[in-house]
């Protein structure tokens, strides 16, 4: 009975710290933090950003789009990504988008420890750097964050950036159709909309960011039309 007892008590206590450094953190900075950026204060703008690339697959043609729309994006790029994809990352800064930090590899804070945490955005921070880009912002993979997130993030000096809409658009069920839909219902003033221009390499559905691009044709001219214009965060000084 005292072994079971102290059974359960251990594993209390592993839960407890488990929760400590992933779930506890992760909630307080996704809903209470007040430094964490979740909308923007212009109510005639958006802030469109793409989490996960770059994809030679799919992220040319969302930049064609973006080009032929002249809207500015911000680009949460995978730093492992962004070193295979040089060009694709010269042309996002030649273009007038903000090229931001999302990941070295796409790997879920909550499995990362303090010195691994230290060790991604150095390298991260390194491979972007020989590509002429200095990440001002950061937004993490999931929204996940440990104790040591955050404040590495702003010892590199970035800004944390959450997002106000998302419209599932990694998933096989959302159709171009279903994330036009989401987009339209779901953004108003002050938005910041998180989409995502890679897949399968950062656990959505194959082909997904075809989808996303087919919605954003149609979505773009319509906020437009709404009296909306797009914004990147130098824009609104976050």
């Amino acid at each position: 009975m005292a072994k079971h007892s102290l059974l359960l008590t251990a594993l209390g206590v592993t839960a407890a710290c488990a929760a400590g450094y992933t779930v506890v953190p992760t909630i307080y900075n996704k809903r209470i933090r007040r430094d964490m950026v979740r909308t923007i204060p212009q109510q005639n703008a958006v802030m469109l950003t793409f989490d996960d690339g770059p994809d030679p697959r799919y992220t040319p043609a969302l930049l064609d789009l973006l080009k032929k729309e002249e809207v500015h994006a911000t680009f949460f790029v995978v730093a492992d990504n962004a070193r295979e994809n040089p060009a694709i990352i010269k042309r996002m800064q030649a273009e007038g988008h903000t090229v931001a930090l999302h990941a070295l590899s796409h790997r879920c804070a909550w499995l990362s420890s303090g010195r691994y945490t230290q060790y991604e955005f150095a390298q991260s921070v390194q491979i972007l750097a020989s590509m002429g880009v200095t990440p001002r912002y950061y937004r993490p993979p999931w929204g996940y964050t440990n104790p040591h997130t955050l404040p590495t993030a702003r010892r590199y000096g970035m800004r944390p950036i959450l997002w106000s809409v998302m419209a599932e658009d990694w998933s096989a069920r959302s159709t171009a159709d279903v994330i036009t839909d989401k987009l339209l219902a779901r953004v108003k003033g002050g938005s910041i909309i998180c989409l995502h221009d890679a897949g399968e390499n950062s656990g959505g559905a194959p082909g997904a960011p075809t989808r996303t691009i087919q919605a954003l044709a149609r979505v773009l001219p319509i906020l437009k039309g709404r009296g909306y214009h797009f914004v990147t965060p130098q824009q609104v000084q976050l």
